[in-house]
């Protein structure tokens, strides 16, 4: 029984032992071995069962992956007055796990030193430059401009009506640009990073907007130009409609023209046909000619039960009305 109860006190202090004097290191950390407090030896990187002295030296475990680093959005003046808020990205990694250790001691320090150094770094390079170079990253933008122009220039040529202030403005050329500024941010910051032991891999400039006193100035600006555009368009519209009505009227006002000149004409050939069949009949047949217009006479000047003529009995207008008794 004292045999057993002593092995399983060998066997328990054997396992404690083992244990305080070996640790396993996985592909995503390095370690750094410490003795009452200080680094010793060079960072462990291989992966596996390591050994270390027991009670006497720790194991200070130091991320080997790529980390990332979301700063606070901050308010920059740029080299042309604007005020603009800027959020920004980074990732980094160690690369020398014992400075590291020795200077900033963990991830919580290394981030603190990020904030530090990468809001400063942002905040110089951006304020040198002007806005539109954190904005743009090339000028293919006026390239583009360039063809609408020409465009618009070929359209108002076949007399189309265009809008030409939706494109007017000058476009300013950018000769660093947003990508270009991200890596001076890096290298700026790099200087630093290193005594750290820290390698900054890249910095993103993931938001950029106006602050907000600015902000709504902006949005009426942009209010008021829309609204004068709309009242250009507007404008070129009537003048379009005063084109169209004036085109219809002058088109109504020739068809009428023409259809009054082929009606006066077709009547005018009426009444020669008419007159030259009168002439005929008067000379082949004057009594019957004058028969008739007498006939017509009378239809048109009595109306039966409501004529009273008084004329005398030897009235040329009562010759054939006298015959026929």
């Amino acid at each position: 029984m004292e045999k057993s109860i002593l092995l399983l006190i060998v066997v328990a202090v054997g396992a404690f032992m083992l244990n305080a004097s070996t640790y396993v290191i996985t592909p995503d950390y390095q370690v750094v071995i410490t003795q009452f407090g200080k680094p010793v030896g060079k960072p462990v990187a291989e992966s596996g069962l390591h050994f270390k002295k027991p009670f006497v030296q720790e194991i200070r475990k130091v991320d080997r992956r790529i980390l990332t680093w979301d700063g606070f959005p901050t308010e920059i003046p740029t080299k042309d007055k604007k005020y603009i808020k800027v959020d920004t990205t980074a990732r980094w990694k160690v690369v020398d796990a014992l400075t590291f250790i020795q200077t900033v001691r963990n991830e919580r320090g290394a981030r603190a030193r990020l904030d530090a150094i990468l809001d400063a770094t942002t905040r110089d390079v951006i304020s040198n430059h002007n806005l539109v170079e954190a904005v743009r990253n090339s000028n293919s933008i006026l390239s583009k401009i360039e063809e609408v122009k020409q465009d618009i220039k070929d359209r108002k040529k076949s007399g189309e009506a265009i809008v030409e202030e939706e494109i007017s403005g000058e476009i300013e050329k950018i000769s660093v640009g947003r990508e270009k500024l991200s890596e001076s941010i890096v290298l700026e910051a790099e200087k630093e990073l290193r005594k750290f032991g820290i390698e900054l891999i890249d910095v993103q400039l993931r938001r950029i907007s106006y602050e907000k006193s600015v902000e709504q100035k902006v949005y009426e600006r942009m209010v008021s130009e829309r609204q004068r555009i709309a009242q250009k368009i507007r404008s070129i519209g009537l003048g379009e409609k005063a084109k169209i009505e004036g085109r219809i009227d002058r088109d109504l006002k020739k068809i009428e023209s023409e259809a009054y000149r082929t009606a006066q004409k077709i009547r005018g050939d009426a009444e020669a046909k008419a007159t030259t069949i009168y002439a005929k009949a008067l000379t082949s047949g004057k009594d019957f000619y004058s028969f008739q217009r007498s006939l017509e006479a009378y239809k048109n000047s009595i109306k039966a039960g409501k004529t009273k003529l008084i004329i005398s009995n030897d009235s040329e207008f009562l010759k054939f009305l006298k015959s026929s008794f």
